[in-house]
């Protein structure tokens, strides 16, 4: 099993920038795919973004061009660096991993844009 602690959630104003950061323990060796997910309110869960251990990375086309993701593989942490905040990137974003001991989710942290 892989535990999952996020950070870097709060509030930010439209157009402002965070950055969320994900650290991953337990049986790191086993994760293949880590992402970000997303679920606003009255909505169902999303993916954000995913970066495998390979580096192929996927984008939801609502944040293309504004989410980046990265992966630190030595520090065994994943970080999205959301730019060009809106209002519709409200939400509480969780980390995911999978990998050979199936899928584990963080906590979640709450993100904000308002103005």
């Amino acid at each position: 099993q892989v535990q999952l602690v996020e950070s870097g959630g709060g509030l930010v104003q439209p157009g402002g920038s965070l950055r969320l950061s994900c650290a991953a323990s337990g049986s790191i060796f086993s994760i293949n795919v880590m992402g970000w997910y997303r679920r606003a309110p009255g909505k169902q869960r999303e993916l954000v973004a995913a970066i495998s251990s390979r580096g192929s990375i996927d984008y939801a086309d609502s944040v293309k061009g504004r989410f980046t993701i990265s992966r630190d593989n030595a520090k065994n942490t994943v970080y999205l660096q959301m730019n060009s905040l809106k209002f519709e990137d409200t939400a509480v974003y969780y980390c995911n991993a999978v990998g050979l001991t199936g899928a584990d989710w963080g906590q979640g942290t709450q993100v904000t844009v308002s103005s």
